[in-house]
Formats: C-alpha cells, sequence, structure tokens
C-alpha cells in the first residue's frame, strides 16, 4: 500500500492542513479526507473539493483522480526528463504516485500539496526526501549558498520559535551558519518528537541542489534519516486519520 497525504494552506494565515489521504494498492486508489479537514473547515471554512463534496465518504477509483493526476507533467513534454533528474526518481521508477511524492505536487493555481507517508527503509530507518520551503523569502546571498552546497552535506535544524507564522518552524541551515530554507511544516511534528527520544537521531543531508532556471521550490532536495524508535508511529496525531473506514455502504466512486 501506498500512502500519501494532501495539505491545505489558508492564504492569509498560513496555516497548514492535512485534509486527505490517498492510498494505492496497486490496482485502485482511495481518497478519504481526513480529520484535519473537519479543523481546518471549524478555524478556516474550508470547503470540501468539487471531486470529493462529502466528508464523510471514501473515494475509490481504478484511474488516478483528476486533482492528483493534473498535479504530474505529461510524459509528452520536452522537458519531462529533465524533471525527474531534478527530482533525483531514478530511471524506471518515476509511477505517479513516485512523482508526487518527491514533487509535493504544487499548482500556481492554488493551495495545495501533497506529501508522503515514511515507511521504514531498507535498514529499518525513517528516511524521506522534500524539497526546502520558504527559498522565495530568503535573500539572494542565501541563494547563492544554496547553489555551492555539495551532495551529502550535512544541514543543520533549529527552531525558529520566534517566527510570526508558525512558533515550530525548523530552519535549515549550514555548517557555516546560512540559513538556505525551511523543514516542510507536515513533518516537524515527527522531527519534534524524534529530537525529544535523542536530538543525535534526526540527520537531514543534501540530496541534489538544481540549480536555475529551475524553479525554487525545486531547487533544493533533502533527504531526512532518523532510527525508527521502536514506540514511533509517524502521523500519528488525530489531524492525520481518516474521517471514514472503508466499506462496501460508504465507499464511493466519484462520478
Amino acid at each position: 500500500m501506498k500512502t500519501l497525504f494532501l495539505a491545505w494552506q489558508e492564504p492569509k494565515s498560513r496555516a497548514w492542513f492535512p485534509i486527505g489521504r490517498l492510498n494505492f494498492d496497486g490496482n485502485k486508489y482511495e481518497f478519504v479526507y481526513t480529520h484535519g479537514a473537519v479543523e481546518a473547515q471549524a478555524k478556516y471554512e474550508f470547503q470540501p473539493l468539487i471531486s470529493f463534496p462529502n466528508l464523510n465518504k471514501i473515494y475509490t477509483s481504478v484511474e488516478l483522480f483528476p486533482l492528483f493526476s493534473n498535479r504530474l507533467m505529461p510524459r509528452s513534454r520536452p522537458d519531462y526528463k529533465n524533471y525527474v533528474e531534478w527530482l533525483n526518481i531514478p530511471e524506471g521508477e518515476d509511477d505517479p504516485i513516485a512523482i508526487l511524492a518527491r514533487s509535493g505536487g504544487k499548482k500556481a493555481t492554488d493551495n495545495f500539496e501533497v506529501f508522503p507517508c515514511p515507511e521504514p527503509d531498507e535498514n529499518g530507518s525513517y528516511h524521506i526526501h522534500f524539497f526546502a520551503h520558504g527559498l522565495r523569502h530568503l535573500p539572494n546571498c542565501a541563494i547563492e549558498r544554496i547553489n555551492q552546497l555539495e551532495t551529502g552535506e550535512l544541514l543543520y535544524l533549529a527552531n525558529e520559535f520566534q517566527n510570526p507564522y508558525d512558533s515550530r518552524a525548523l530552519l535549515l541551515s549550514t555548517k557555516d551558519h546560512h540559513i538556505v530554507g525551511y523543514c516542510p511544516r507536515y513533518i516537524v511534528d515527527d522531527v519534534f518528537q524524534l529530537k525529544n527520544k535523542n536530538s543525535e537521531l534526526v540527520k537531514v543531508h543534501v540530496e541534489r541542489v538544481n540549480l536555475a532556471p529551475t524553479p525554487l521550490q525545486l531547487r533544493l532536495l533533502c533527504n531526512m534519516t532518523a532510527e525508527w524508535l521502536e514506540d514511533f508511529h509517524p502521523f500519528s496525531s488525530q489531524e492525520y486519520q481518516p474521517i471514514k473506514t472503508c466499506n462496501p455502504a460508504t465507499c464511493a466512486t466519484p462520478s
């Protein structure tokens, strides 16, 4: 089972909420709203998506839902090969779920982002890839420093507790104290949970730097690893949990 989460950002407050979960079992796709959608609705009047109008139903399809497929670059595009290289996805492994998980599926026309549910890697460790966030808010000198980063270079995490938008924001910085971006909000809770156990558990390294004219949101690809503790469960808070669990009476196929 492959799992992706769908997050929504409220434009004014810039608060993020995981509002849905997409599962793929190799044969069919299943979308269900999570309790994060209920919270977003209560706090910021989030409205159900046109494709999925009912918060209390589970939607299934043998084809990837348009909400997600529209976030994929067509293979017919001449720059598709470059795009896959930016994502650093091995040749032949560029299936839709892998691309969405790595790219985030961002579009300039809405406030949604896609991210994967981490699973233990072949060594039994926590491992997740992400592109550094917030680069458009950084000065030019920070972008210049990003361009000089080397594959495998260690990045350091620091809590920007005075951030006016998010007191749990996690900065990414270099050994010589250059800020080069932020951790995505969706992994922050897991990072704090792991670091509270042992601050040495969590390591972030540079996976790839894509130079201009690559868009800033795809400029700095990082990978984060940590020891998978016995009592650790990623994305275990209520906001990530489905509102409904699937059974024949509640599952619905979108028209």
